[in-house]
């Protein structure tokens, strides 16, 4: 087994070097610099033509896009750890849905709010109507989430998975990012509670 993670801090990589920790997977780790356009360097762009990170080179096969390499890992590895359902079962029907749920719905409207209102954004490019349609549907989902986790500790039942460490991660940023409170969603505050205590998450957050 040869795995090289191509990472940037504060990126969507996280998300990988979250996984990576939870499943004790050895791997090298190459930094790309994206202040000085180490993913516009032909070597990186025969790996990843998008130029970004996360990259994953799994046995001399690159991969990018952070939900397919959660699910290759999850597939590859995460089976015979307990953090990944097995194939064909319910509990990988839902694990798929609600990993690919959390980066095409909930974060498209999170880091949509996000967009329009930080400070990290030039303010000619804010636009309040957006910055409103945009709450507006973060909220929704994150009680279509909550509801979801009433009467189970974790997004498939009784135990976390790959799907939950990379929704939290979402979450545990983008959350206090957008200052959204979410203080009456009892039930996704205990789950992101749980999820974000595990030694891996922690180790993982404060390396990337």
């Amino acid at each position: 087994m040869s795995i090289t993670f191509y990472y940037s801090p504060m990126s969507s990589a996280g998300r990988i070097s979250l996984s990576l920790s939870e499943l004790d997977l050895p791997h090298e780790v190459v930094r790309v610099d994206l202040r000085a356009g180490d993913q516009k360097k032909p070597e990186f762009l025969a790996l990843n033509p998008n130029g970004k990170v996360p990259t994953l080179v799994i046995d001399g096969t690159p991969m990018f896009e952070a939900v397919a390499i959660q699910i290759a890992l999850g597939e590859r590895y995460g089976v015979q750890k307990g953090l990944w359902p097995a194939p064909g079962s319910p509990e990988q029907l839902t694990a798929l849905t609600w990993l690919v749920w959390g980066q095409v719905s909930l974060a498209s409207a999170l880091f949509r709010y996000i967009a329009n209102t930080s400070d990290y954004f030039a303010e000619e490019l804010r636009d309040a109507k957006q910055a409103e349609q945009a709450l507006t549907e973060t909220r929704g989902l994150l009680r279509i989430l909550d509801g979801h986790l009433a009467g189970r500790p974790y997004l498939t039942g009784e135990r976390c998975t790959l799907a939950d460490l990379d929704l939290a991660s979402v979450l545990g940023w983008g959350l206090p990012a957008a200052k959204i409170d979410f203080s009456e969603q009892k039930h996704l505050q205990g789950w992101l509670g749980r999820v974000t205590e595990r030694p891996a998450f922690k180790a993982a957050m404060v390396e990337t």
